[in-house]
């Protein structure tokens, strides 16, 4: 189907995904509209741009008139009216990811960017890499990047960047989404337990990668962090050719690493020979593992490196990591994505890192399927140590789930004390701001990291201080 002056419409389109792929389409020239029940920035705010309207909630009357074409996200329930409603009918549908691969990667090279952690980061990187090295890739990436106006790009080039999640692709099609993206390449940043509402332990969740690892070709490249035993596991079932990378160990390594007001800076070596030093505008190691990852993409596809050291010195990070959203009395407030223990950790650090002899506040919200229940109860406690104070709320909907199989804030905050860490447990989003309001001073950092809306937290607090 040629999608121009088609009308598709999206159900689900403020999750990150598919609301570039609504920008997608409608670059593309189709007449796009969409529906969602969870509608918040920054994805809500991009679609507003885009001038498509936002149907609130999965209503049967989205389905008038009657679209060309329906992409169904992940969010979507069997049960929903407004899937019923399309069952019932004889209107064309599928899913997010076959939708990208048939309509638009097609037959480009596709660099899938893979893993647990640092996808988000790694495909804004990626895409700006092959922006500044002049292939005019198109994109399609789970977050807003700094240096795009927008989560997507249509291609002109032969390379299209994609974030490869794992999560499933439909209620009537069970794989990972990173199937259908067709890779040539990829860049694997790790493999943990997550998404906890669709994998059963870690051995399920490798499963997945084991696919995608597998339908990489032999002409194609797999970029892999040599530091985790999970990834080297699936790394060893690609038929393609093997790029491992890290800090101690791999290819590729990141070595002297140092830092400046602005930079990060670090040596490039490549089999114990140094090829470069590299001047990274975003902080922590996590980042300096992705740009590294995306250094040894580049390199082994002979693209001009000079203009690939560049792309890392005006490289802007992505909305929601690690953003800068205001700076009130001198009180420096940071979003952040992170909610897995993992993340969480490797996030208070950089802003440790950067911030230092800065007093820190974290707060989180565990939000995410994993994050709200007891998988990573001790984890969660060791992540927050490195953290001046910590500010724990309820469990998000914890009404949802069975008492003993939820994740307990109040247990993190105990051990926490036991530490003789400064650690809250503040139930309510509007008792966090007025706490913060009194104990926050001028050149001290608060951290809010969480998946989702945080019941408006960062307007409230800007407000507030």
């Amino acid at each position: 189907m040629n999608l121009k002056g088609k009308h598709v419409h999206l159900m689900g389109i403020c999750g990150t995904a598919m609301a570039s792929l609504a920008g997608l389409f409608k670059s593309m020239g189709a007449i796009v509209s969409g529906s969602d029940q969870n509608i918040y920035p920054p994805m809500s705010t991009q679609i507003e741009k885009l001038g498509i309207q936002i149907q609130r909630g999965y209503k049967k009357e989205n389905l008038v008139p009657r679209p060309d074409l329906v992409i169904v996200g992940n969010v979507i329930r069997r049960d929903y009216e407004e899937a019923q409603a399309l069952l019932a009918s004889d209107i064309p549908y599928t899913s997010l990811p076959k939708a990208i691969g048939e309509y638009v990667i097609e037959n480009r090279h596709s660099v899938v960017i893979a893993g647990t952690h640092g996808k988000t980061t790694t495909t804004s990187m990626m895409a700006w890499t092959a922006e500044t090295c002049k292939k005019t890739p198109g994109f399609l990436i789970g977050g807003i990047p700094k240096n795009f106006e927008f989560s997507f790009k249509i291609p002109s080039g032969d390379f299209f960047v994609i974030e490869g999640d794992e999560y499933d692709t439909a209620f009537f099609d069970k794989v990972p989404k990173f199937i259908h993206y067709r890779p040539r390449s990829v860049i694997l940043t790790s493999v943990e337990f997550d998404h906890a509402d669709i994998y059963k332990d870690l051995e399920d969740v490798k499963k997945s990668f084991f696919r995608l690892a597998e339908l990489v070709p032999q002409d194609g490249y797999f970029v892999y962090w040599a530091e985790n035993e999970n990834v080297l596991e699936v790394a060893k079932t690609t038929q393609a050719k093997k790029i491992p990378y890290g800090l101690e160990r791999g290819d590729y390594q990141a070595k002297n690493i140092s830092f400046e007001k602005d930079f990060c800076l670090f040596d490039v070596f490549y089999h114990e020979k140094k090829l470069d030093r590299v001047r990274l505008k975003v902080f922590g190691k996590h980042n300096i593992l992705n740009a590294l990852a995306t250094y040894a993409l580049a390199k082994e596809l002979d693209w001009e490196m000079d203009l690939v050291k560049k792309s890392f010195e005006t490289f802007l990070g992505v909305k929601r990591r690690q953003e800068i959203i205001g700076e009130p009395h001198g009180i420096t407030i940071i979003e952040d994505f992170a909610h897995h223990p993992t993340a969480v950790l490797v996030t208070i650090e950089a802003i440790k890192e950067r911030y230092k002899n800065q007093k820190v506040f974290a707060i989180f919200e565990p939000r995410s399927a994993t994050s709200r229940r007891n998988f990573f109860q001790n984890e969660y406690a060791k992540a927050f140590e490195s953290a001046d104070v910590v500010i724990l709320p309820d469990v998000f909907h914890a009404e949802l789930l069975k008492e003993q199989e939820r994740l307990s804030p109040q247990m993190i905050v105990k051990d926490l004390k036991k530490k003789g860490k400064n650690a809250y447990l503040i139930p309510k989003v509007d008792e966090i701001v007025s706490f913060l309001k009194k104990e926050a001073k001028s050149s001290d950092v608060i951290l809010i990291m969480s998946n989702g809306a945080f019941d408006g937290i960062y307007q409230k607090l800007l407000s507030t201080l």
